[in-house]
């Protein structure tokens, strides 16, 4: 695998690109010109349009899509057609069923869901479980937030809108008393204290990727909840249900995005616990990490930025390196977490504290 395209030139798909040109040779494809300065090519045109996406991955070895949810099944049927290798950042569950569909019969390997949650936290999780004889509980949180919140909601989009209205909108997948079911998101608000500070975290869509199926039958109780500051499921809930703005998603994004522009000093909570029994006793696993905004070649990025593009870029360079499947379909918890923190990219979650990578 030495030629990659990345469709969707946003701040994570330049991330993604400029990572990946380290190793690949890159070709960006996007709607319009980069207002960045990128260190590979980049092709513009219509990205909604089948031929020319296809006339651009004729030649690739793999595609990222690092567009909106709803924009990445068509660049997931131009990889199958092409029989390239595919990744994406999707929490969306109904493009991941499609295209797991797709994988069963994929001459390259289909990996949506590589981002940071799903992605990441699936893989730390699982990285837990394996510590156990026998497990009871697994509870994944992540939270993307700002450093210095004001007003009620305690927000900022640094991540995409519709990717957050759909996660707070759609169904969450849990197991609960030993049972797969779906539970409503904004539900099952808890308090959490994170180095002496309160939050809250509650119950969203797309979390766990494929967790629930690869643990059923394994453990009592596994679920995924997104942190926020106290009272923001609370004002979502108004937003979205007593105003019906579930029904106008574009209003409510474009709504969001006027009122909480992205900040520049954000931070990334990553939690994972896990419970159960080694050699017969009651145990209980922990990982924990807050991440903060890196510098990368002389550029500062986000954490919400950095962390998502790092997650995906080291699962690319695992599967260049022959080191996960070259075909099929791809669960995030199959990636060893060992095998992830020695990649080039996942080390800059080791070095991430020195906020400089060069």
């Amino acid at each position: 695998m030495r030629k990659i395209a990345i469709v969707g030139l946003g701040k994570v798909g330049s991330l993604v690109g400029c990572l990946l040109s380290r190793q690949f040779t890159v070709m960006g494809i996007d709607q319009q010109p980069s207002t960045m300065s990128l260190p590979f090519n980049v092709v513009t045109g219509d990205i909604r349009d089948a031929d020319f996406i296809d006339r651009n991955l004729a030649g690739q070895d793999a595609v990222v899509s690092c567009l909106p949810y709803h924009l990445n099944l068509p660049v997931a049927e131009a990889a199958y057609r092409a029989g390239i290798h595919y990744f994406d950042l999707t929490e969306d569950v109904l493009t991941t069923t499609a295209i797991r569909r797709m994988a069963e019969t994929a001459r390259g390997l289909m990996a949506p869901q590589c981002g940071l949650a799903p992605g990441l936290i699936g893989i730390v999780g699982a990285d837990l479980c394996n510590r156990f004889s026998r497990l009871r509980d697994v509870e994944l949180r992540v939270g993307a937030l700002p450093r210095y919140p004001n007003g009620l909601m305690g927000y900022s989009f640094t991540w995409s809108p519709a990717g957050v209205i759909n996660e707070y909108i759609n169904d969450a997948e849990v197991i609960h008393n030993g049972q797969r079911k779906w539970v409503p998101s904004l539900d099952g608000i808890e308090l959490i204290n994170i180095e002496g500070q309160e939050f809250e975290a509650f119950s969203t869509s797309g979390g766990l990727d494929t967790l629930c199926e690869t643990l059923e039958g394994k453990v009592d109780t596994l679920n995924y909840k997104t942190i926020r500051y106290p009272g923001h499921a609370k004002l979502m809930r108004f937003l979205l249900y007593e105003l019906v703005l579930k029904e106008r998603r574009g209003l409510a994004e474009e709504i969001l995005t006027a009122a909480k522009p992205p900040v520049r000093e954000d931070v990334v909570y990553v939690y994972a616990v896990a419970e159960g029994w080694k050699e017969g006793h009651l145990a209980r696993e922990e990982f924990y990490q807050a991440y903060y905004p890196l510098t990368i070649d002389g550029k500062e990025w986000r954490a919400i930025s950095w962390t998502t593009a790092a997650s995906l870029a080291a699962v690319v360079e695992l599967v260049a390196a022959g080191k996960l499947p070259q075909k099929g379909f791809l669960k995030q918890e199959e990636v060893l977490f060992p095998l992830f923190m020695a990649t080039t990219y996942g080390k800059l979650f080791l070095n991430s504290n020195h906020h400089t990578f060069n």
